[in-house]
């Protein structure tokens, strides 16, 4: 069968014999116009003679005298931990090694002198670093945007996104699991490696899981800096290879559209509600959901610069308006969570809010705001960027003294009671969705400016 779909296979190979292993590898190597699938034969817990073959071998220790009779079986004479000469001479590769390293030293030195800008190029990228103009162009970017305001889909946001940073940033790898047509994560200086083996994006197929672990080795290879794309409800595909990235500490960006029961139509099964709260738990991973194209890029931005783990990048499939700034808040953006609207003096009311949702929480404060109400609205497009902010910034962002607080966002409420406190509200999904147009669906789940006006109301009384 494997065959049939252009696989080369190496069948019957004796996983307990390391010369038939090496010679199905050498033959594996010799066919280099097709993929190639070794079927190795292996029996669990080999040379236990009375465990071989049964779970036993496999969740629990064998024992001090199933040990001495597997080491009778294998006829191993020698004491634990205890390597015989001969063996460790086969496995010692120090000296081998070093010439290695030397012989590739010194090929790059003879490089590095025939073509030193390359050269640099590369020992920048296999560093991790950026261009050195890479802040003042972001900056300028980011400026840019907030000038020449756009109310579009924040996927569509993060694509104009990809298309700056594109251009300065010839380490990019991209690649989305069959859709890049709806996570619009090609830009114009994207080339598929099916067309050309020097191209910088892949299309993985339907195969979140294998993407993922695939960028996780592009990441730990070094010298580029891989993202790759899907609906955001499919991370649930990715899960191990998404945890993993954020175990191993690696730098990848992993983009995530159609956000919420914003999609519609599809109906629950492709309506993320839990997933956005499973990511921001998820130790050393960041978490971006930003509320416009402003948000996005510099959401972007972050997970560029970011080396200490990985970035998802939660966007929208619905437009989105874009909100006014001052420098200062455009500044604090970055810090994950930043006052966009206030009053005067202290508020008696907080609303905080994330992507899409941000529109609903500044319809809602202009409405109190119009009543005589003291209202700030926060928009947090990452908690976990916000949380690493020293406390002063916090306090400033979310005053302690202030308990009247409601979150806004179109995905799993629990969540939000770590911001607004146990006796603080939250507009939220506590169930699936359903299959409807968008506008229906908030509607339906309470994600209308009179919810929040509600909500915030019972609070002040």
């Amino acid at each position: 069968r494997f065959e049939a779909y252009g696989w080369h296979v190496v069948r019957n190979v004796d996983g307990h014999d390391s010369d038939t292993i090496k010679a199905a590898i050498e033959e594996a190597r010799s066919v280099t116009d097709k993929p190639s699938l070794l079927m190795c034969k292996t029996v669990i817990g080999f040379g236990s003679p009375n465990k071989a073959g049964t779970h036993d071998s496999h969740g629990a220790p064998l024992g001090e005298a199933e040990v001495a009779a597997t080491r009778e079986q294998l006829g191993w004479k020698y004491a634990a931990f205890e390597i015989p000469q001969d063996i460790y001479a086969q496995w010692d590769a120090k000296e081998a090694g070093k010439a290695k390293e030397a012989a590739w030293n010194d090929k790059f030195a003879a490089y590095e002198q025939a073509f030193p800008a390359l050269a640099a190029e590369f020992t920048r990228r296999m560093k991790g670093e950026l261009p050195a103009n890479w802040q003042a162009e972001a900056k300028q970017f980011v400026a840019q945007l907030q000038a020449n305001p756009a109310n579009i889909a924040s996927r569509k946001a993060s694509q104009n996104a990809l298309e700056a940073f594109g251009k300065l940033l010839p380490e990019f790898l991209g690649g989305s699991a069959d859709l890049a047509p709806s996570n619009l994560t090609m830009w114009s200086g994207s080339t598929s490696l099916g067309d050309d083996p020097a191209g910088n994006y892949i299309h993985y197929g339907v195969r979140e899981f294998g993407m993922t672990a695939i960028t996780n080795g592009i990441a730990l290879h070094g010298g580029f800096l891989p993202y790759s794309a899907t609906f955001l409800m499919f991370v649930e595909y990715a899960r191990n290879a998404v945890r993993m990235a954020a175990l191993m500490k690696i730098r990848n960006v992993f983009v995530y559209t159609h956000d919420s029961i914003g999609l519609g139509e599809d109906g629950p099964t492709h309506q993320p509600v839990e997933q956005l709260a499973s990511l921001r738990v998820t130790p050393n991973m960041s978490t971006w959901r930003p509320c416009d194209q402003v948000e996005s890029a510099i959401a972007w931005q972050y997970g560029i610069e970011r080396h200490d783990g990985p970035t998802t990048l939660i966007f929208s499939r619905q437009n989105l308006a874009q909100q006014p700034r001052s420098t200062e808040q455009l500044a604090n953006v970055y810090r994950g969570a930043y006052v966009l609207k206030d009053c005067d003096g202290t508020p008696e009311l907080i609303l905080i809010a994330t992507g899409s949702e941000v529109e609903l929480a500044v319809g809602a404060y202009t409405q109190l705001t119009a009543e005589g109400r003291k209202v700030r609205v926060v928009s947090m497009p990452s908690t976990d960027a916000f949380d690493k902010q020293d406390a002063a910034y916090r306090e400033s962002v979310l005053p302690s003294s202030v308990s009247a607080r409601v979150a806004i966002e179109a995905g799993i409420a629990d969540y939000w009671y770590k911001y607004v406190g146990l006796n603080g509200a939250v507009v939220g999904m506590t169930t699936f969705g359903e299959s409807a147009p968008a506008e229906q669906l908030f509607s339906e789940f309470g994600f209308t400016v009179d919810n929040v006006v509600a909500k915030a109301k019972a609070l002040l009384k």
